[in-house]
């Protein structure tokens, strides 16, 4: 999940190295924290948050072969 979130997030920010994405995981739950640059902010929220919902949703099936809650975080 954590590579995932990295390549998609690298592909839309103007400043890729400064992209951080970190993996908490707990019982029943992996947090993915992601953390840009605060200029590349916009690109990964998008508007009306369309596109953080969209890296939501394609993370949350790829994690559907688990039986975890994957909870993708953008942390500035």
């Amino acid at each position: 999940m954590k590579k995932l979130v990295e390549v998609i997030a690298k592909s839309l920010v103007d400043h890729p190295d400064e992209v951080v994405v970190t993996e908490k995981e707990t019982d029943k739950s992996i947090i993915i924290e992601l953390k840009v640059a605060s200029e590349d902010m916009g690109k990964v929220i998008g508007k009306q948050g369309r596109i953080a919902k969209s890296i939501r949703t394609v993370v949350k099936a790829a994690a559907a072969k688990s039986d975890k809650k994957v909870v993708v975080e953008i942390i500035q």
